[in-house]
């Protein structure tokens, strides 16, 4: 905010929404939603802040884009609650997301490092024991069959038919490509972002859009990390302001 608070000073919610960019509307919502402590009243019923709630504002607004509003919500609302370990808990997983996210990515940029060019005209030969079905293939990677028809129909995988039985049979650069599609549908890209990619690995020397859309996910998962870090400061901030609040509180009571 603008100007340094004094210990008890009241802030009406114009204030407190100001120093932010946000609306009154924005602050009672957070209030009624738990991710504010509840404010003071005056005798006419007007709504009171202090610097408290300054804190828990700038704790919220700092978790939100390394955890998304969701979780950032649900983590002020334990506090709030007095349940801090179950705001630790999500806490936990949202870091676990990003270890798991961090982990795709990496096998991602294994995948590409494995992958040999192919031209259109190279047709896939392969015999009996050099192919897979769809079910075992769908199966292996925790994924339907039916996911696998999805990716053929919009060009990511090109099977060929067995001609006695006309079932699929997944070659070894088939499976490659399904594996590659597979991990960047975890990473959050669409069919239609990943098609074009795909199209580039088949064709020699064609991995350069691959890569820079790898090097955007790296961008990305280091501005989350550093992003939960300063959530994590401010959060900080705001425990020990409660806890010198309290510890006050009883101070007085006795």
């Amino acid at each position: 905010m603008g100007r340094n608070l004094q210990s008890g000073e009241r802030l009406r919610p114009v204030d407190l929404a100001r120093g932010h960019g946000l609306s009154t509307q924005a602050i009672r919502n957070y209030e009624e939603a738990g991710i504010l402590p509840a404010a003071g009243r005056t005798p006419h019923g007007y709504r009171t802040y202090t610097s408290l709630h300054v804190v828990a504002l700038r704790a919220f607004l700092a978790l939100v884009p390394g955890h998304g509003h969701r979780t950032a919500a649900s983590v002020m609302r334990a506090v709030n609650q007095g349940a801090v370990d179950e705001a630790f808990r999500l806490i936990d997983e949202s870091h676990a997301q990003l270890l798991d996210d961090r982990r795709t990515l990496q096998a991602v940029e294994s995948a590409l490092h494995d992958l040999e060019p192919t031209t259109a005209s190279e047709p896939a030969e392969v015999s009996g024991p050099g192919g897979t079905f769809i079910g075992p293939l769908a199966g292996n990677l925790g994924i339907r069959p039916a996911t696998l028809r999805k990716w053929e129909r919009a060009g990511l995988v090109r099977p060929r038919r067995d001609p006695r039985t006309g079932y699929r049979v997944y070659d070894e650069a088939d499976v490659r490509d399904v594996r590659l599609v597979h991990q960047l549908r975890r990473g959050g890209y669409l069919l239609e972002q990943i098609a074009p990619l795909i199209a580039q690995v088949r064709a020699a020397g064609g991995l350069e859009p691959l890569e820079a859309a790898l090097s955007d996910w790296h961008g990305r998962l280091s501005a989350r990390g550093r992003a939960m870090l300063a959530g994590a400061a401010e959060l900080e901030a705001y425990l020990r302001r409660r806890g010198r609040d309290s510890a006050s509180d009883d101070g007085v009571e006795g």
